[in-house]
């Protein structure tokens, strides 16, 4: 008797690991899905207006600002193959009240804030920091209109770690506004914005 109440315990003990275990996946997998359901709805609309400015048809890249700062929230997606093909680290500005876990959002002169809108990638520079290379950006939005005189620029910055920091978030002080990266991603958009064709679009949003 005893060896049948101890075999129906260990298969209790049992299934009920294997079902917590089963919930925490299946979590995880639905906020993946998640995620790659929002990139791909926003990649949709990003290559509608692509076309209709113009602009590159091979690749975007779109950074989401309401994603903790420790995990990757710019993404570069490929139009052809309809995925993510790189993403990184993404610093947003200190200004206003901006704090590590959550960015105030400002197209204002003078107040070191992340702007949002869609930006047109432009030409490509000298930079002090990073890989010594930035990108100019221009805003096509209400939102962010106020970028190039801002000197709101796509660069990166050498502390800026190139894998996921999470629960930590990325420190302020990085950014004054500017989309900063980390060197190994600037330089696999460096080589991709050389070959384009066509200017890219980067979209920032929330």
């Amino acid at each position: 008797m005893r060896y049948f109440i101890f075999i129906f315990c260990l298969f209790f003990v049992l299934a009920n690991c294997n079902s917590t275990t089963n919930g925490e996946n299946s979590g995880e997998n639905t906020e993946q899905a998640e995620q790659r359901n929002n990139l791909k709805e926003k990649a949709d609309s990003a290559l509608v207006f692509c076309k209709r400015k113009g602009l590159n048809t091979d690749f975007c890249i779109l950074i989401d600002m309401s994603i903790h700062s420790g995990r990757y929230r710019l993404f570069v997606w490929d139009f052809k193959k309809g995925s993510v093909i790189h993403k990184s680290l993404c610093c947003h500005g200190y200004g206003k009240k901006s704090t590590e876990s959550k960015p105030v959002f400002s197209n204002v002169e003078g107040s070191y804030c992340t702007s949002l809108g869609r930006y047109k990638i432009g030409a490509r520079s000298y930079s002090q920091w990073g890989i010594n290379v930035h990108y100019k950006m221009h805003g096509y939005d209400k939102t962010n209109n106020n970028a190039f005189k801002r000197w709101v620029v796509l660069h990166s910055h050498t502390p800026v770690p190139s894998k996921e920091i999470y629960p930590s978030h990325l420190p302020l002080g990085w950014s004054q506004g500017c989309p900063v990266i980390d060197d190994a991603s600037m330089t696999v958009l460096d080589k991709k914005f050389k070959k384009a064709a066509k200017p890219a679009l980067l979209w920032i949003y929330n």
